[in-house]
């Protein structure tokens, strides 16, 4: 789809583009050494998971991690008593938790095994390193980890909330800088999938007391580092998508709500390349709403243009230096158009009293109470960012 530019529109791409290219160009040393490699394939462990022969009867080999869908893996662990399926999760912890399509309560108990193993091997090699530290605070008691993998800079997803009685859920899709040390540390608590997931549950129950509600924290891709070239270009990104959609259609087949009301996904900053290039897999079964917010970009020309039957919501408050660089695509660098501009045909919505880049899910702010009204499917309530619109965020919604 190819759009008329706006001469002052055009004139800021441009200047954006040499930017941009100027940066990296005087960074390419340094960038160079420091890429990051993309965590993708199956789980850790696979290898032994296929070799494992120990179910009784014919046909009863071990799904395949990296061929087999979240469906057929649901179908496989239905078939399962109770007694095999803790034997698998205590043999193969790092499959069990990382399997989606695997009952959530299973994930809990596999990574809680993987997270003890793995400490206490850190531990054994350096008694004083942070990530002993790091392992044990996962473990804390309540946790719910649905998804660890230690490989590079590591990742993990955590549940807020019952997904077995959850009536309504979301999904947080953070962006760059994010990783297993950056999943819940104190400082910028709302900048953190940790803290946005808590943040958003408490808002959903404030809005709506009496709903059942799980949110789900997920740091299930490698995320650019800083601001080089990771970040303004769609190759980590492309790389995490179909990490992404393989979680989704996870959760649609091991979430009491996902028929009646599938997940609300909210994509921040990079995060929203990610949900751009995996959004044509988010049918209505699957998504009921994505939402973006800080976008540098979907990788998309408009909401249309992501094929999607989700809805598209937008968010970006006026302080957050992301503007800065969206809206264009040029030389691979750049994600596209603006999602929150009025030609893409996103939903936009209210993000006043939030600050920076990373105050979206602030307690107090628009955006954050839009956020759980757009969860809970509250849209009458929803506040537009141009309510001057006669065409606004609700239409053909209320």
């Amino acid at each position: 789809m190819t759009q008329t530019l706006r001469p002052g529109r055009y004139a800021r791409r441009l200047i954006t583009a040499a930017l941009t290219i100027t940066v990296m160009a005087g960074t390419a040393g340094w960038t160079v050494a420091h890429e990051e490699q993309a965590v993708t394939g199956p789980p850790p462990g696979t290898d032994a998971w296929l070799a494992d022969h120990s179910l009784p009867g014919p046909g009863r080999e071990l799904p395949d991690p990296a061929t087999a869908s979240p469906a057929a893996i649901a179908r496989f662990f239905g078939r399962l008593t109770d007694v095999q399926r803790r034997a698998l999760a205590i043999r193969h912890p790092q499959v069990v938790g990382n399997l989606d399509g695997a009952p959530p309560a299973l994930r809990y108990e596999a990574n809680a095994r993987a997270l003890r193993a793995a400490r206490d091997k850190e531990r054994a090699a350096d008694p004083h390193s942070p990530l002993v530290d790091r392992y044990s605070a996962l473990l804390a008691p309540g946790r719910q980890i649905l998804a660890f993998d230690p490989r590079g800079r590591g990742q993990v997803a955590e549940v807020y909330g019952d997904m077995a009685t959850a009536q309504r859920t979301a999904v947080i899709v953070p962006g760059s800088d994010i990783d297993l040390a950056a999943f819940d540390r104190s400082r910028d608590p709302y900048g953190t999938p940790a803290g946005m997931a808590k943040a958003l549950r408490a808002a959903m129950a404030e809005e709506a007391p009496g709903t059942r509600t799980a949110v789900v924290a997920w740091v299930g891709y490698t995320t650019p580092v800083g601001l080089g070239p990771d970040a303004a270009t769609s190759r980590l990104a492309r790389a995490g998508a179909p990490r992404l959609d393989r979680f989704l259609a996870g959760l649609a087949v091991t979430t009491a709500a996902a028929a009646d009301a599938p997940p609300a996904v909210f994509c921040h900053s990079y995060g929203s390349v990610v949900c751009g290039l995996a959004a044509a897999a988010m049918d209505r079964t699957r998504v009921s709403d994505l939402v973006v917010l800080g976008s540098p970009g979907m990788r998309a020309d408009s909401a249309d243009g992501l094929h999607t039957g989700a809805r598209v919501w937008a968010a970006r408050d006026s302080t957050d230096w992301i503007r800065r660089v969206t809206g264009y695509d040029f030389m691979g660098l750049g994600h596209g158009e603006d999602p929150t501009d009025r030609s893409f045909g996103a939903r936009v919505i209210s993000a006043d009293r939030a600050r920076g880049h990373t105050g979206y899910f602030a307690p107090g702010t628009d955006s954050l109470r839009n956020f759980a009204r757009i969860a809970l499917g509250e849209f009458g309530t929803v506040r537009c960012a141009h309510e001057d619109d006669p065409a606004d965020c609700r239409h053909g919604l209320v």
